[in-house]
């Protein structure tokens, strides 16, 4: 696969700021290798260069050879000259491809520069805490982790999941399946009706030139689940068709911020997350998940995250879950990440907070990669757009987090008021026998 040198991190910057990028990547914990850019860089500019002149060259001679011709002068040795000529310009442009090729390999493994407003360190003890909202609950006896509360309800059954697919799928039934499909509409109907977003129903695949546009490709393909024999892979997240609804597109600056809302499922290798995570449905191969992704102007996309962070906090407010929030340090953000936040919620059967969602402005990194642009203004130059998503929430993790934090001594599970409505009323979980 071949893509144009504008798609990649910005060439440009790296060529005339090679050494800060080299400073700001290092706090990520990437090795710039400088030497190995600028031999590709400097090999391009030569060959380039070189077939230019000989371009020009051939143009001139072809001009003069048709002036010899009307003449009706000999021209059988300019002719085998411009042969020559034609034959290098041939050579050339088989090199220029390769030298493109080569750098394209070597500028789509480097991540995106981080933000300076980010705190810096390379693992997640860097990271650090923006605010904690609302209280864990306490209880009167041992809260129960969400494997061993839920299986004696009849909603939750993970040998049977293990037997139809394999280990890290889910199999809900009955409450549990309604709780499941209920917090899909309720986080839709908010994001749509009150936070201003549009509701998407995209693919659920995506081929290749969607996964690089967003950053999944080439460089973690291990962690992707790709269709034999096809260009399609099954999506991680809805980021990935969703962002790639404007690429190779001018959107109208008018228009921004664009935002959409997206329910889709989503799947993961989880390729480098073995061993974490294996009892319970916490991280799982399928798993459903409302996303958010924005386009916005350069200039606003700052402010456009933060927006986008208090417009999940919104879901767990709503449903009355304790949480917290963080800002990523620069080495433990997201390959294409600039600046991202977690959303952290209270899990008492693990007796701590864990991720529930993550927000992150992109900047203009997936745009070039992408090739989504805007114009600000009629007769302006167009420019490339910032993108942004965060899960708004994933579903799989809402629905553990409500069964831990409103269990109950005689082991039934209370279900939010925010979240009745969409149960038909029902208030509580109680063992059921459906499979």
């Amino acid at each position: 696969m071949h893509y144009n040198l504008g798609t990649m991190l910005d060439i440009g910057y790296l060529r005339e700021n090679i050494q800060t990028a080299r400073e700001r990547l290092a706090t990520r914990g990437f090795a710039l290798d400088i030497d190995t850019f600028q031999r590709l860089d400097g090999e391009r500019k030569q060959v380039i260069q070189e077939l230019e002149g000989l371009r020009q060259t051939k143009n001139t001679a072809s001009e003069e050879i048709g002036k010899l011709v009307k003449q009706k002068a000999d021209v059988a040795g300019k002719r085998t000259e411009m042969k020559a000529v034609s034959d290098r310009i041939k050579t050339l442009e088989e090199s220029l491809r390769g030298l493109e090729d080569g750098l394209f390999q070597f500028a789509s493994t480097i991540p995106n520069l981080p933000d300076s407003s980010i705190p810096v360190g390379l693992t997640d003890e860097q990271n650090v805490e923006v605010r904690r909202v609302g209280e864990p609950p306490s209880f009167d006896f041992e809260p129960k982790a969400h494997w061993d509360l839920c299986p004696p309800l009849g909603i939750l059954d993970l040998e049977r999941a293990t037997k139809i697919t394999g280990s890290r799928f889910p199999l809900l039934a009955g409450a549990g399946a309604r709780v499941e499909r209920g917090l899909i509409n309720f986080m839709l109907d908010i994001h749509t009706k009150e936070h201003g977003y549009s509701e998407i129903m995209p693919p659920f695949m995506a081929n290749s030139k969607s996964l690089f546009g967003t950053g999944q490709l080439p460089k973690f393909e291990e962690d992707l689940f790709k269709l034999r024999e096809t260009d399609y892979y099954l999506i991680p997240t809805a980021e990935v068709p969703v962002t790639n609804i404007y690429r190779d597109e001018i959107i109208d600056g008018a228009r921004l911020p664009i935002k959409f809302a997206a329910f889709t499922p989503c799947f993961r290798s989880e390729a480098g997350s073995y061993g974490k995570d294996v009892r319970g449905i916490f991280r799982q191969h399928q798993f459903n998940k409302v996303e958010l992704v924005k386009f916005t102007r350069q200039e606003d996309s700052g402010e456009e995250l933060e927006s986008l962070v208090r417009n999940a906090e919104e879901i767990l407010k709503r449903l009355g879950l304790a949480y917290r929030v963080i800002v990523h340090s620069t080495g433990d953000m997201g390959f294409s990440a600039a600046k991202s936040y977690d959303i952290e919620v209270w899990l008492p059967g693990q007796n701590g907070y864990r991720e529930i969602s993550s927000c992150s402005n992109f900047q203009d990194f997936q745009a070039r990669r992408a090739n989504i642009r805007y114009r600000p203004a009629a007769g302006e130059k167009v420019r490339f757009a910032h993108t942004l998503n965060g899960s708004g929430l994933a579903i799989g993790r809402t629905w553990i987090a409500l069964m831990e934090n409103f269990q109950q001594k005689d082991g039934s599970v209370v279900i939010p008021e925010a979240l009745r409505p969409y149960l038909d009323g029902r208030s509580v979980i109680r063992p059921e026998t459906i499979i």
